[in-house]
């Protein structure tokens, strides 16, 4: 087995990743790291996310600058699609020069204060780390003088083009010295990297760490399918089934990002969202959250968790396929890294079949489908890390022994079965009761095609079954399902709605059950003591101008948007006006002369739809 000193690497920066724990190079690193210091001849290198790229270019140029005493100018930019990536590969970089004090790495970025970068940048660097916007900026002031560049850097190069910074990129390799050396890193090779690597290029080397567009090595890829309906419920028993999960959920939109989320914290896990909609300031909060492993979960848009580099990933979860099959490889690359072994699962519904299907020829690798764990194997799962966790627990004799003989005789009267079944009970009765009447999940087999209606509604359950699952729901035994006016396009989530009442109605808190959240409305459960008290909280409530509806809620057999005053749709309002025009009037008819009936008493022309109802008469009517 190679090592880095038999790479060439010089004795400060040997002792720097011997201290950080580096063994042995990794294959890019062992492919990269002797070319840099022996040619500057440009380089490709195509790597999967994780495999050490940074260290495999960073070395090298560590070294070469270390003799370049006082920098006037920038002599390498490295950059990288997002702060978060940039502000990571300069502290790995500072990690690896801690025995090299001459050399100056200075990271830019958007959304920080220009001022200490304008400081630094005239005290002078020698390797800047940018996001590309912030970089042009800098340029443009005439700050960033990049005359005496060596070196440019394009880090996960694919995920820049893809987030639009193809003329950014564009306009800093115009502004740099001809002779320069160009180094490309990127997981896929896309045709806009092509285009980039044959403008800025000259008789690149190529290096590919695997095989192009290749999926992550150490990667498994499994697939559960079920109706879009049934998905939040597949991934919750996903999420249990593995007890110490630590996972980057993916979801498609902003809003999807954060209802996916506060529905996982009001089931009490533990996760929170990144997405474009927050400030920096909480995104930064968030991520450095994840990163210490106070968050299990992260549901997350591709934008926002573009470039994080977050060590020990157990599985990524993809919350239905991104449009992009190369933000699939971005997103599978997250775990799985430095020879670990790492989960890529899809949760997806018969439509998104044949994305499968593209993204195994395009990664080479065959998904595996999934059968989704059985209540009892998830309790099982769950009871045995209870009693993992009591196993391991560190027990300091000296710091518990005052209290030991006062726990004696307050549980004395226990024998060792009773306190086992309380211990139990009382770590792993929230899976016990969710599980005891978990609602059933139908996963669809892709090779069953011909079956007819009637069979898979019959293999799906009853009509009522289906809305429970999708929220049209009976409350919980105990409690009340209340109606609000207040949906997610008001902005009101989770955590708004549990702030919301716990602020307006006084007395002792009121624990929320099961929040259903649409976008004009939102239903969510109250102990059914508490009921009354949170509709007199409620009442005569206003957002914004808007005066707020809120009532006890209908059955689930009633429409999906009550009547109540103000929240009817169109298409109701439509028919109550036809049925009050109709009443007490008679026409003649022109054609027969027999009288019309009243407007109100009338039998529509389909035959599929006898009552007088405005559901079904507007049936059809997309405006409904």
């Amino acid at each position: 087995m190679i090592t880095f000193q038999e790479l060439g690497l010089s004795e400060p920066l040997l002792k720097a990743i011997n201290e950080l724990g580096f063994e042995a190079p990794m294959p890019v690193q062992e492919a990269v790291i002797p070319h840099q210091l022996s040619s500057d001849q440009d380089l490709v290198a195509l790597a999967q996310t994780g495999t050490g790229k940074t260290a495999a270019y960073g070395l090298p140029l560590l070294q070469r600058l270390s003799a370049d005493t006082e920098p006037v100018a920038p002599r390498a930019i490295i950059l990288s699609p997002t702060r978060e990536l940039c502000l990571q590969i300069a502290d790995d970089l500072e990690s690896f020069a801690k025995y090299l004090p001459e050399v100056r790495i200075l990271p830019v970025y958007g959304g920080a204060n220009f001022e200490p970068q304008l400081r630094a940048l005239r005290q002078g660097v020698h390797i800047i780390v940018a996001t590309p916007g912030r970089l042009i900026d800098l340029m443009y002031r005439g700050v960033a003088q990049l005359e005496q560049v060596q070196t440019v850097i394009l880090d996960e190069a694919d995920e820049m083009l893809s987030m639009g910074f193809s003329e950014s990129i564009d306009a800093i390799l115009e502004g740099v010295p001809s002779a320069h050396t160009t180094l490309l890193f990127s997981a896929t090779m896309s045709r806009e990297i092509e285009r980039i690597a044959k403008n800025y290029l000259h008789e690149a080397r190529e290096i590919v760490v695997g095989s192009r567009n290749e999926g992550a090595e150490h990667v498994n890829h499994i697939y559960y399918m079920v109706r879009a309906s049934d998905k939040y419920l597949a991934l919750k028993r996903i999420v249990d089934y593995y007890p110490k999960i630590y996972a980057i959920i993916f979801c498609r939109t902003r809003l999807e990002t954060q209802e996916i989320a506060d529905k996982l914290i009001q089931d009490g896990y533990n996760a929170d969202a990144l997405h474009g909609d927050l400030s920096q300031q909480q995104r930064d909060l968030t991520m450095q959250r994840f990163r210490q492993h106070r968050i299990q979960l992260l549901v997350a848009t591709d934008v926002a968790a573009r470039g994080l580099d977050v060590d020990d990933l157990t599985h990524v979860i993809n919350y239905g396929m991104p449009e992009d099959i190369e933000n699939y490889t971005h997103r599978s690359g997250r775990t799985g890294r430095a020879g670990k072994k790492g989960t890529s699962i899809c949760i997806v519904h018969q439509r998104e079949r044949s994305r499968i299907r593209d993204v195994e020829r395009t990664i080479k690798k065959e998904f595996v489908r999934g059968t989704l764990p059985s209540p009892k194997e998830i309790c099982s799962k769950q009871l045995w890390k209870v009693i993992d966790d009591i196993e391991r627990v560190e027990v300091d004799e000296e710091e518990i022994a005052d209290f030991l003989p006062e726990v004696r005789r307050k549980l004395e009267w226990l024998d060792k079965d009773d306190l086992m079944r309380r211990i139990i009970s009382r770590e792993f009765s929230r899976f016990l009761r969710y599980y005891a009447a978990a609602p059933d999940i139908e996963e669809i087999n892709p090779d069953e095609k011909g079956k007819s209606r009637r069979e898979k509604g019959e293999a799906n359950g009853s009509k009522g079954d289906r809305r429970r699952a999708e929220g049209d729901h009976e409350p919980e035994e105990g409690f009340t399902r209340i109606f609000i006016t207040l949906g997610k396009v008001d902005g009101f989530y989770a955590r708004e709605i549990i702030g919301l009442v716990n602020n307006r109605c006084p007395g002792p808190k009121v624990e929320l059950g099961r929040i259903d959240l649409r976008p004009t409305f939102s239903f969510f459960e109250v102990p059914e003591e508490e009921a009354d008290r949170v509709l007199k909280g409620l009442k005569g409530l206003t957002v914004k101008g808007r005066r707020i509806g809120v009532d006890i809620a209908e059955p689930a057999s009633a429409p999906a948007e009550p009547s109540a005053k103000g929240t009817k749709n169109r298409a109701q309002r439509r028919f109550e006006k036809a049925q009050a025009k109709g009443s007490g009037q008679r026409k003649s008819d022109k054609r027969t002369g027999k009288k019309r009936k009243q407007q109100g008493d009338f039998e529509p022309k389909s035959k599929k739809s006898k009552k007088g109802d405005w559901r079904q008469f507007f049936k059809g009517d997309d405006r409904t």
